[in-house]
């Protein structure tokens, strides 16, 4: 088997890894594509494949990690993923969605570039930790406590109750309607209590600098952005981001914003939006208005 044929074998699993480690779309592609290179020029025998390839794009996307930790201190305002519309094949399996979502991707942004790759490869695509131990150069023990660390963590901050896909789209399709008949009694109550809006414009564009927290002050926020008039009136649609029902705000046919959502006891919990002109390049390329 060529190279070629061998890589594109594992090139979703890959970028599934990259997208998680990363919360990026374009630095996936561009981890992606430097660990083809690499595999390009590699002289040694490899045994298995998916473990090496594995291997290299995770070493990868830590480096990016923490060449980028400079760039996230100066980031302007909330950082947020970059929304992801095109799923890979290995997606498909259900046990990996919750791990797209923009509410557990925001929550291991508290790991460590290391941390965050050993709980992944352990808890997301469960390797054996003699391969991931390999792979980061920290003892089986060294990972097996890191990943007990972070799973009692985020435990503690996931919500108690989760809702079907079925759910969530009836949820939201309520949320459109309200929020397009500028309904503030109905937004409220589809929103938990302590709701909190994260809105990334990067610096950009217009965003808040700090979360919204409230589901009274966030349902005016949000129907003010509606009615307007220094805002350009844009179309909001239903769509899937990061493998669950969100929503594309368009503007003469490019995309504005997308909302993404986090629910708890069949209310909204949290809403991702992002605004930042660069992170919506890729839902350009993958959606047609």
């Amino acid at each position: 088997m060529e190279r070629l044929e061998i890589f594109n074998q594992y090139r979703s699993l890959l970028f599934a890894i990259a997208y998680r480690m990363l919360g990026s779309v374009t630095d996936a592609d561009d981890m992606i594509q430097e660990a083809w290179l690499r595999w390009q020029l590699t002289q040694v025998s490899v045994q298995s494949p998916k473990a090496f390839l594995s291997c290299l794009i995770t070493r990868l996307c830590i480096d990016q990690l923490r060449s980028a930790r400079s760039q996230r201190e100066k980031y302007v305002g909330i950082w947020l993923p970059e929304p992801l519309i095109a799923i890979n094949d290995i997606e498909d399996n259900a046990e990996l969605t919750e791990s797209l979502s923009f509410a557990f991707l925001t929550l291991i942004e508290c790991l460590s570039p290391t941390e965050r790759a050993i709980f992944l490869l352990r808890e997301v695509f469960d390797y054996e930790y003699s391969e991931i131990a390999q792979t980061v150069g920290k003892s089986i023990s060294n990972c097996r406590q890191i990943v007990h660390r972070a799973r009692q963590h985020l435990v503690l901050r996931r919500p108690s109750s989760r809702l079907s896909i079925q759910q969530q789209e009836e949820m939201i399709e309520q949320f459109l309607i309200s929020w397009n008949q500028g309904d503030l009694h109905n937004l409220i109550a589809l929103m938990a209590e302590d709701l909190t809006f994260w809105s990334d414009g990067g610096g950009r564009v217009t965003a808040a600098q700090r979360p919204l927290q409230g589901c009274q002050k966030v349902a005016r926020f949000l129907v003010a952005l509606r009615r307007s008039r220094l805002i350009p009136t844009f179309n909001p649609q239903i769509i899937t981001i990061n493998h669950q029902p969100g929503i594309l705000n368009t503007f003469q046919g490019n995309p504005q914003s997308t909302f993404s959502f986090e629910f708890s006891a069949s209310r909204i919990k949290s809403i991702f939006a992002v605004v930042n002109p660069e992170k919506l390049r890729a839902v350009k390329r993958s959606v047609v208005v």
